[in-house]
């Protein structure tokens, strides 16, 4: 019943997605000024097709409807409600469908809230979103049917994957995918903006609010993230270099330059050729990441549902469509120059973009880098957090530098620098610094150019904080420059004051350590819902910190699907975290045993939060202003 209510709402959406396009052509050979009525109603009822069609999946889900072949793939009985409905959106084909809903969702509002906009750019916009569409719902129903049926019908399931299993990666993955397909409008409406020669200052409007959607929602998937894998993967921190993670940062990258300079677009009328290649390198980039974990080419703990024919599919598609814009793009962009005044705001700006870029780029290369080796030569290679390190956190103080000053530079020309400023800025910025080196007894040379830089920018914005109570000045890019400043700062002091410990124990032991000791005290086993867990408790001490705690690290064994998952047991501070797993050695007494002090970890999370709150704010400010 559900599944032919699922199937039958696709061939219904793959419909509406083809007289969409029919009539958008005949509107666009029209003489009306107007947009057709039709059309409006036919996005109106994709968008709510779709989501009802995705609802029927999620109800599917829950109910425990094994005759469908995806919930008997990713789901059991027994199964927390929670995880049954994240279970959707746990395999391939679900998240798919989930693709297909923001990608009508976003069409549809780009069309109804950009009326002040000339018809034949928002009627290409939509044409182009729909072939996207289409294309992904042709992919769906002949190759990826999440309604796909199983006969027999099993009385049972096969489980989700036990590490799906978790609040953080429930909301992890929409998050996430309101950042990667809310890319495709802009890119949408940069090739509509070329066919229609739409640009400028009402163009950079109207993508505008649609770009911090994308960023913001990246940025607090990103951060969901990070903070499962913390907890979950058994790191202890809060970015590994993971080839997944670095898939879901590429695009952030893009898109934070692509902010900044719809800026200088809005301003200034200038840098409209760059900001259609951050248009277009955004989506790329998404697609890229999309294609990279769907096929299984890379290797990552984070990769649950690779297949290397639908990554293929993937990829032939959605480059074909970047082929043909990058060609438009090409043609219309032959002899493309700028004027700028070297000191001046939008340099500065562009100056920004050109860091982002450079860390875009070094990302990537550190991420198909092992690809390509492995193919050539058949050896594999991995590229970790030294490669990065090594390269990034140079530039990353010049860049905070850079994204202090640049507020404070005017457009066109700048007159003169408030150097004494800058001085003062700098001297308090070096005194914080030899304050917390003279408290915690702690220094590193790398860690320390960090918080110098990062106190910089935190300081800087402080001063600019207090100027927008009494002038009129930009409160949201504060709030977001501040938190990035904060949030160097808490990485800087985290790399100089963290402390890791790995060695063996068995029940009864004692390890010391620095000025910590940990007892081996107690191991049971207990029976839950859906897995049976073997429980450590160790107690940690520390007498000159006052410190007298337990931990209960975690042994997880699932049957449905039959997996071991190691569950770290943290205590979490204001100031610090302890991190403890534990893991079993074959045929010892013996357990494995990861202690971890992690400081300012949750200010690291706050920073980040704070972060897309600005871009938030800014669309608030900007729906107001436009619509």
């Amino acid at each position: 019943m559900l599944s032919n209510i699922g199937n039958s709402l696709l061939s219904l959406n793959i419909l509406i997605g083809i007289f969409i396009i029919y009539f958008s052509f005949q509107n666009l050979t029209n003489s009306t000024v107007l947009i057709g009525k039709k059309i409006y109603y036919l996005c109106l009822f994709q968008s709510t097709f779709i989501i009802i069609c995705f609802l029927t999946l999620v109800t599917a889900f829950i109910v425990s409807d094994f005759s469908i072949i995806n919930v008997y793939q990713n789901s059991h009985s027994l199964k927390p409600f929670l995880y049954k409905i994240s279970g959707t959106w746990g395999n391939h084909e679900g998240s798919l469908l989930l693709w297909v809903i923001i990608l009508t969702i976003f069409s549809f509002f780009f069309l109804l809230y950009n009326k002040h906009h000339p018809k034949n750019y928002r009627i290409y916009s939509l044409i182009i979103q729909n072939i996207l569409i289409l294309g992904f719902l042709f992919f769906l129903f002949f190759n990826s049917n999440p309604f796909s049926i199983v006969s027999p019908i099993p009385k049972e399931g096969l489980g989700l994957n036990p590490i799906l299993q978790d609040p953080a990666l429930a909301i992890h993955p929409p998050l996430l995918y309101v950042g990667f397909v809310g890319s495709s409008i802009y890119f949408s409406a940069a090739i509509a903006s070329l066919l229609t020669n739409y640009s400028g200052k009402l163009f950079a409007q109207s993508i505008k609010n649609w770009v911090l959607i994308s960023w913001s929602f990246q940025t607090l998937g990103i951060l969901a993230g990070s903070i499962w894998a913390y907890y979950e993967l058994g790191w202890g921190g809060f970015w590994f270099w993971d080839p997944v993670e670095n898939a879901s940062l590429l695009p952030w990258f893009a898109m934070s330059a692509l902010l900044h300079s719809l800026i200088v677009l809005e301003k200034r009328n200038l840098l409209y050729f760059w900001v259609i290649t951050l248009c277009l390198l955004t989506f790329i980039l998404s697609v890229t990441g999309t294609f990279l974990v769907r096929s299984g080419i890379l290797n990552s703990v984070h990769t649950f549902a690779s297949d290397p024919s639908r990554g293929l599919y993937i990829l032939i598609f959605l480059s074909l469509m970047i082929f043909a814009s990058v060609l438009l793009f090409f043609n219309k962009f032959k002899n493309n120059k700028y004027n700028l005044n070297s000191n001046s705001k939008e340099t500065f700006i562009l100056i920004n973009n050109w860091f982002m870029i450079f860390y875009l780029i070094t990302v990537l290369l550190g991420t198909v880098y092992p690809i390509f080796t492995e193919v050539l030569t058949d050896h594999k290679v991995s590229v970790g957090p030294p490669f990065y390190n090594t390269v990034i956190i140079p530039i990353v103080v010049l860049f905070l530098f850079f994204m202090s000053v640049g507020p404070r530079i005017q457009w066109i020309k700048n007159k003169s620098y408030n150097l004494n400023l800058l001085f003062k800025i700098l001297i308090a910025s070096i005194f914080i610094n030899l304050s917390i080196i003279y408290l915690f007894k702690s220094y590193s040379l790398i860690s320390n150019f960090i918080i110098i830089s990062a106190l910089f920018l935190v300081i800087a914005s402080l001063i600019d904080l207090y100027k927008s109570l009494k002038q009129n000045i930009e409160f949201p890019r504060i709030i977001s420059h501040l938190a990035f400043g904060f949030l160097i700062l808490f990485i800087g002091l985290n790399y100089n004051f963290s402390l890791e410990q790995d060695f063996n124990l068995k029940l009864g032991e004692k390890k010391n350590f620095e000025n910590y000791s940990i007892e081996f005290k107690d191991l049971k086993l207990e029976d839950f819902k859906n897995y049976k867990a073997v429980i450590g408790e160790f107690k940690l001490n520390n007498q000159e910190e006052n410190l007298n705690q337990s931990l209960f690290p975690e042994i997880r064994i699932y049957e449905n699907p039959s997996t071991i998952t190691y569950e770290a047991s943290i205590r979490s501070g204001l100031l610090k975290d302890y991190y403890i797993t534990m893991s079993n050695i074959d045929r010892s007494d013996y357990y494995n045993i990861k202690f971890q002090k992690k400081p300012f970890m949750i200010w690291i999370w706050i920073s980040v939060i704070f972060i897309s709150l600005g871009g938030f704010l800014r669309l608030f400010k900007n729906a107001k202003k436009y619509y």
